[in-house]
């Protein structure tokens, strides 16, 4: 059957031919039409829909789906409101976890036809961003941190509704290997928290640390004490080793290794990995205060022999944490750059400092300009 031609004809007819349809296939579903009108109609037809997906033509599944929705999006809105929600939970649902790019795209198109103004639109992106999860690919989907958030405000969401979604949208680029995204939608989700509700939070907290300790990428973990989830877990060990992590040294890291072998194991860390992170974190520490750098400190700090130094290097200047120079014959390191572990009190004052100097020296050289472009007068 050609379902392209379902949107030509009238709703009641288009109704029919779907009904009819799913009949054909197996469905329970009466033929009839329901004397209680389209809503009713469309009600019964998403409730037998889940015949079509034995089938292996998307194309025909989709233009069924099409002409599914184009009935749907024109219903009055407390309509919209039960009938919008079933068609988003039968397509997450639906496929046994396959064709999901052919869910998403059904899923796009309602969420473009309901509208991004309308509150909606959030059961929508949420079934979205299941489906994306399955498919372990978010390239369907919108999920930039700042259009979700626009979205949350448009759509008016409680604290509850906004840590479902920040959840969801988390899960999905996780799943999508997008590790970079999804520790900033962690972030921001542990951000929603208060005071009041910060310890029905703990379990996520943990796992944003668990996850940003093994992800290569991340050096800076400062901010994860700032959050109040975060907050609520001091005295734990986790809290300890995020400390260590933030300003400790690999030493401190050692110990706490030797002393708690079977809690890291139970994190599922690699050791090997957070020794390597440990060790260009302690680099980045010494290299904020000292500008050259000696082999011998270098190899007694990090607990390296000679000939892993120069590798070493290079792995820091891959990390984009620090900007160095090698002097092989004289032994030493010399650092141009180097990114600090912590911005506090300190950092926030050698920062003014440096505008404060960069403010006089724009004001000399203006000064000198104006000189230049306005010389004094010679006097007979």
């Amino acid at each position: 059957m050609n379902f392209t031609t379902f949107i030509s004809l009238q709703e009641t007819e288009q109704a029919g031919e779907i009904k009819s349809y799913l009949k054909s296939q197996g469905a329970t579903i009466k033929e009839t039409l329901s004397d209680k009108g389209i809503q009713e109609d469309l009600f019964e037809i998403i409730q037998a829909v889940g015949v079509v997906w034995k089938e292996h033509d998307e194309q025909d599944i989709e233009a069924l789906f099409n002409s599914i929705l184009s009935l749907l999006i024109y219903l009055p809105l407390e309509d919209m409101n039960i009938l919008v929600p079933k068609v988003s939970e039968h397509l997450v649902a639906a496929g046994d976890g396959q064709m999901c790019d052919l869910r998403l795209k059904i899923l796009s198109s309602l969420f473009h036809g309901v509208g991004e103004q309308n509150p909606l639109s959030y059961t929508v992106y949420s079934s979205m961003l299941q489906v994306a999860a399955q498919a372990k690919s978010c390239e369907l989907l919108q999920t930039e941190l700042e259009q979700v958030r626009d979205w949350i405000k448009i759509w008016q969401l409680a604290q509850e509704q906004t840590c479902n979604l920040l959840r969801l949208l988390y899960e999905a680029l996780k799943e999508s290997k997008q590790s970079e995204k999804a520790s900033k939608v962690m972030v921001e989700l542990l951000g929603t928290y208060t005071e009041d509700n910060a310890s029905q939070a703990r379990d996520e907290a943990h796992r944003c640390i668990v996850n940003a300790l093994a992800d290569p990428n991340v050096y800076l973990f400062d901010h994860l004490l700032t959050l109040r989830p975060v907050k609520f877990l001091e005295g734990e060990r986790i809290h300890e080793l995020l400390t260590i992590f933030v300003s400790g040294n690999l030493q401190m890291y050692q110990d706490f290794y030797n002393t708690n072998r079977d809690f890291i194991q139970t994190l599922a860390l690699n050791h090997e990995d957070t020794i390597h992170k440990m060790r260009i974190l302690t680099f980045m520490g010494m290299a904020v205060d000292q500008k050259e750098l000696s082999f011998d400190q270098i190899e007694q700090a990090l607990k390296m022999q000679e000939e892993e130094v120069e590798r070493f290097i290079i792995e820091v200047v891959k990390s984009k944490m620090a900007q160095v120079k090698i002097d092989q014959k004289n032994r030493k390191v010399f650092v141009s750059y180097v990114t600090h572990r912590t911005f506090g009190k300190h950092q926030w004052q050698q920062l003014r400092d440096i505008l404060t100097s960069w403010q006089k020296n724009l004001a000399h050289i203006r000064e000198r300009l104006d000189t230049v472009a306005n010389p004094p007068e010679e006097t007979s």
